[in-house]
């Protein structure tokens, strides 16, 4: 799951990101990101690449077959999301949309 969420936060910033970047963005401790930086990589999933504005400094970037296993991902889910719904009425897919509109809106936020 973390592993999968972490190439989630990578495609959505659309640019390499630092593992202390990672970290926040996963909301999880620097070590923790390491290791399923680390996995990734082993992976062939994500790869190590030096920050052009500080040598010293490494970026975490998607790799093709990274963003691949995304793609595939945000696909089994509208799938599975279509199946699931596909025996409720257009008017239950419309409650339940503004439902879930209400519960993204109340979502306890960091910072807010």
């Amino acid at each position: 799951m973390a592993r999968g969420r972490m190439l989630e936060v990578l495609s959505e910033a659309g640019s390499p990101l630092s593992v202390g970047d990672l970290a926040a963005r996963l909301h999880v401790d620097q070590p923790r990101a390491s290791r399923i930086v680390q996995m990734a990589v082993q992976l062939g999933l994500a790869r190590r690449e030096a920050d052009p504005a500080d040598a010293r400094r490494t970026l975490i970037a998607l790799t093709d077959q990274g963003a691949a296993a995304v793609a595939e991902a945000r696909g089994a889910r509208t799938d599975a999301v279509r199946q699931a719904l596909a025996s409720f009425s257009p008017e239950e897919q419309a409650q339940l949309a503004t439902l879930l509109g209400r519960l993204a809106d109340a979502w306890p936020r960091p910072g807010r």
